[in-house]
């Protein structure tokens, strides 16, 4: 719950900030059109239940765009009870072949203090597409606890609600004897909201899950 609302907070403050505002000597004027995007992410990792040294946990994302700016909020992210804020700039270019590409630079705060210059980039042909999330976080506490996050997909829409994949993520927001986790991917496109779940290293002993809630708008 803490996740939820300490995402719904940030989306409430791009919200405002977003706002355009009718001049009071002028009442009939029109407001000019809305043109910010928002997205909220929540991905719960659950973990079977003889995997002493990890707890469940839920991981938030919270994210505005408006034209080529882009904002972002993450918590659980980089570390567990750590928050990290970000702003990029959005890039796309191609029709065919479609890239977009936004480098980012973020603060970390909590458990984990630093910096982070970050990208996210995906290419889409036809129903194939790849998605990339990276950042190299340098901790400010101490150089040795600095290192490099990367989560990527690459994944087939047969029909449009559906996508279905392939999952690779390094991470230290938990442990495991692997230091690339990899699995499978599936989701469903309901509308605005996207459901789903990651199944990282299937059949092994390490194995655990990944539910997702996304919601655009």
């Amino acid at each position: 719950m803490r996740v939820l609302a300490w995402s719904l907070s940030v989306l409430a403050v791009a919200l405002a900030a977003g706002g355009t505002s009718v001049a009071a000597d002028d009442p009939a004027a029109d407001p000019a059109p809305r043109d910010w995007a928002y997205s909220l992410l929540a991905n719960a990792y659950i973990f079977p239940g003889d995997a002493e040294d990890e707890e469940d946990f839920l991981l938030g994302v919270a994210a505005a765009d408006r034209g080529a700016l882009h904002l972002e909020a993450r918590w659980n992210y980089e570390a567990l009870d750590t928050g990290s804020l970000w702003a990029g700039w959005n890039w796309s270019t191609g029709e065919t072949v479609e890239l977009e590409l936004t480098p980012m630079l973020g603060a970390v705060l909590g458990e984990t203090d630093g910096v982070a210059p970050g990208l996210e980039l995906s290419l889409a042909w036809r129903r194939l597409d790849y998605y990339l999330e990276s950042e190299a976080v340098f901790d400010l506490d101490d150089r040795d606890e600095s290192f490099v996050y990367g989560w990527s997909e690459l994944a087939v829409s047969p029909v449009d609600w559906l996508r279905v994949g392939i999952v690779a993520q390094r991470t230290r927001v938990y442990q495991t004897e692997r230091d690339v986790q990899r699995g499978v991917l599936a989701q469903f496109v309901l509308g605005v909201t996207t459901v789903g779940a990651y199944w990282f290293n299937p059949g092994e002993d390490d194995s655990f899950t990944v539910a997702v809630v996304q919601l655009d708008f």
